[in-house]
């Protein structure tokens, strides 16, 4: 079958990808008959799913800027100082009524799913397969009848294409009049709402919103649906379609947002293929940018379809990736937890891969959207903290305002300092000059400067008012500590470390002394027997979801197993978490354990998490499901809300069994299982812009080439006993007592790193 002459722009186009293969691509023998199981494709702002319906074929049509952002939560009833307040006088009930309750009272803010098309596929036959290529961001459907469905998203332009080949010749008018694609509008309106029994933690029913009804034009070759949605606000839904030779139906389609939907004429198959050629151009350039091979064909291929996501839902202009991002819901209801921006794993989780990765126009999406909800952030700082600086609430909208919830979490003290590690490794993993000076020097003196307002000083240490552990005892008063969680005392050493580093990297020596003055007089972590506790006075007592007391071991990654008071520290803390087992863990718990058990050098428990987490707690598309989904085998959470963050901190964590960036050194292979006799990767990135290949044959690691793109100081540690380097101009280098290797390369230089069998350096 040659599946690229489909519809408009596909024609067979030769290119070069250099990843992924064939067998990376979801591949099935029938359409999925769940929303959430569905071939997703996605361009960062526009998404779509596909999937059937009550027979129909079905394209969920989703555009992530689409939100209802009507205020629910007033911040005018109460501040961080009222809290504590009431913290201390153990009433705690007024605190979740103003804080809290909105969240769930009320169906807005939200995120909203736009529509779906249908197509009447009874006249095809039954389904031959259905393959989603990832290497292209092509879904082909083949029916029995010989007849193919073909659709795309273009990689950079705000339109999807969709088409069928091979239409019967004898009843082709026939079939196009049954294939003329059916627009189908959510219940925004007022009427009684059956919730589907699907266990996704759906929220209430879209017509909670009231709406008033959408309108839907009509042409021969076109349908135009135009939903208000509040204050004047509407979208835009633009589906087209036209009749080709060689029995073929072809159409595009568009969602636009407060002003009308534009799509450009479809072409005669005869003009040059020009959209197809640069979908899939951008398609080749991304998949060039790094590739891994593993011989656990399980991970090797779940991480394809992690990256592929974050090619579909992170892009230049669009919004930061939300929990399900341009893959909304479409069951009739809100979508989990609203769809929304939650800041206190979800976004941060949602990028960790694009960094070693080296998908750093992918990363930067974050930052970008962090920046421009900026100056909404000041404001709630000051209205809610009461003090200059930024920080950033933990749940919140498309433009940045708080939604509530949980406030120990939403409203958290600290979420603007795990916000600044993304500016912070923006940085430090591209070495832009411009960018620290315009995006990563004042964000992360802003967020330094709140830190600093907010905290007090009491016998030379500092204090912060009120602390907690994300979610460590829910939305109840004990989750508030009066002393740092380690949650939040990672994040402040983190925080005023990195104002010091970027202050004297742009030349301000005295601030970035005061910043260093202001780091030592943070507390030490509280540790036990138990490794890293909770807080002073409460150690780790249940298995529990969110790891985020051992933030210090990963990602802010201030504890390094090199370190022998460190190594004491980050064994007890892993195996205070084995002993408390995994029932309450989400799937995103395993994937963040995977890096957790990589950076202790435990190669083949990280690998077994990883294992886990793509056998079950994913749906067969690919889409991490929080829930075990094979009945409770792990975890007693069998539930199946969709969202993103376990799939990228999936990602992350095999890029940590291969290469790590780690106070100040890289390292290459610092986690591979014994019996993972053939591994290697190209171009992953390290913190000071290097760009790292490696090879393991035979057991045994042979080649490292590495490339410096801005030149400076590189600290290696090399997984040779002996090695030999290869390059013009070698530079000196010494050897330290970890044996770190230590060199300064020039811009663009390149350093090969071989393994010598004998009469090699040490």
């Amino acid at each position: 079958m040659n599946k690229l002459i489909s519809i408009i722009f596909l024609f067979t186009f030769v290119g070069t990808i250099a990843q992924p293969k064939p067998e990376h691509n979801l591949q099935f023998d029938h359409l999925a008959s769940r929303w959430d199981e569905a071939m997703p494709l996605g361009n960062g702002m526009l998404g779509a799913l596909i999937w059937q319906k009550n027979d129909k074929l079905r394209l969920s049509l989703d555009r992530a800027d689409l939100w209802d952002e009507r205020k629910a939560l007033d911040l005018s009833t109460f501040n961080f100082k009222w809290v504590k307040e009431q913290v201390l006088k153990k009433a705690y009930k007024p605190v979740q009524e103003r804080g809290d309750y909105p969240y769930d009272a009320t169906p807005y803010p939200t995120k909203l799913p736009a529509a779906a098309m249908e197509f009447d596929i009874s006249v095809l036959g039954n389904v031959k397969s259905n393959e989603l290529d990832i290497s292209k961001g092509l879904t082909s459907v083949v029916f029995t009848s010989g007849v193919v469905f073909n659709c795309y998203i273009h990689a950079t332009q705000p339109q999807g294409y969709f088409g069928f080949e091979n239409l019967p010749a004898a009843q082709v008018e026939k079939a196009i009049a049954a294939l003329v694609p059916k627009l189908i509008v959510h219940n925004y309106n007022s009427g009684k709402h059956i919730r589907e029994n699907d266990n996704s933690h759906a929220g209430e029913g879209l017509e909670k919103l009231g709406y008033a009804k959408g309108t839907v034009t009509k042409s021969i070759n076109s349908i135009r649906y135009r939903q208000p949605t509040y204050g004047g606000k509407y979208y835009e839904v633009l589906i087209q379609w036209k009749k080709f030779p060689d029995n073929k139906m072809l159409g595009s389609w568009t969602v636009s947002n407060n002003q009308p939907a534009i799509l450009p004429a479809l072409n005669t198959a005869k003009e040059e293929p020009t959209f197809w050629r640069s979908h899939t151009e951008w398609w080749n350039k991304f998949w060039e940018k790094s590739s891994v091979v593993l011989p656990d064909k399980l991970i090797e291929r779940q991480y394809y379809l992690e990256m592929y996501k974050l090619g579909s839902v992170a892009r230049a202009g669009a919004p930061a990736i939300t929990l399900q991002a341009v893959w909304t819901a479409d069951n009739g209801s809100l979508p989990p937890w609203k769809g929304d921006f939650h800041n206190d794993l979800n976004t941060q989780l949602s990028y960790w891969p694009s960094y070693t990765g080296n998908h750093l126009a992918e990363g930067a999406t974050f930052t970008d959207w962090l920046w421009k909800i900026r100056n909404n952030n000041k404001r709630y700082t000051k209205q809610y903290f009461g003090v200059e600086g930024l920080n950033v609430p933990g749940v919140v909208t498309l433009n940045g305002d708080p939604m509530g919830g949980w406030i120990q979490y939403s409203l958290s003290p600290t979420v603007g300092a795990w916000c600044a590690q993304y500016f912070y490794w923006q940085w430090k993993y591209a070495m832009d000059e411009k960018f620290l000076q315009e995006r990563a020097y004042p964000y992360i003196h802003e967020v330094a400067t709140y830190l600093e307002n907010i905290t007090r000083l009491k016998d030379g240490i500092r204090k912060l008012p009120l602390s907690s552990s994300p979610e460590y005892n829910d939305n109840d008063i004990s989750a508030w500590f009066l002393d740092w969680s380690n949650f939040d005392l990672s994040l402040a050493k983190f925080l005023f470390a990195a104002a010091s580093e970027v202050a004297t990297s742009t030349g301000k020596s005295e601030e970035a002394k005061h910043w260093q003055q202001i780091s030592n007089q943070l507390p030490a972590f509280t540790m036990n027997e138990t490794g890293l506790a909770i807080a002073p006075g409460m150690n780790l007592t249940e298995s529990h979801r969110h790891l985020s007391h051992y933030m210090a071991i990963y990602p802010i990654a201030l504890l390094d197993m090199n370190k022998p008071s460190d190594k004491i520290v980050i064994e007890n803390s892993l195996q205070q978490i084995v002993d408390k087992g995994t029932r309450a863990w989400c799937g995103y718990s395993f994937s963040w354990m995977a890096s957790l058990y990589a950076r202790a050098y435990k190669a083949d428990s990280a690998v077994r998490q990883l294992q886990i987490f793509a056998s079950n707690f994913c749906s067969p598309n690919s889409f991490h499901l929080n829930g075990d989904q094979k009945g409770g085998q792990y975890s007693s959470f069998t539930y199946r809300p969709f969202t993103l963050e376990g799939n990228f901190a999936f990602a992350q964590g095999v890029h940590e069994l291969l290469l790590q960036s780690r106070n100040g050194y890289i390292e290459v292979f610092p986690a591979i299982p014994q019996d993972w006799q053939e591994v290697s990767f190209s171009d992953l990135r390290a913190e000071g812009a290097f760009l790292v290949s490696a090879k393991k044959e035979k057991d045994k690691p042979t080649t490292i080439k590495l490339v410096s793109e801005k030149g400076g100081q590189l600290r290696i540690k090399l997984p040779f006993n002996k090695w030999v380097r290869q390059g013009q101009q070698l530079p000196n280098f010494t050897t330290d007592e970890l044996g770190i290797v230590s060199m300064v390369l020039t811009k663009g230089q390149t350093i090969v790193f071989e393994e010598a069998s004998a009469g090699g350096v040490n």
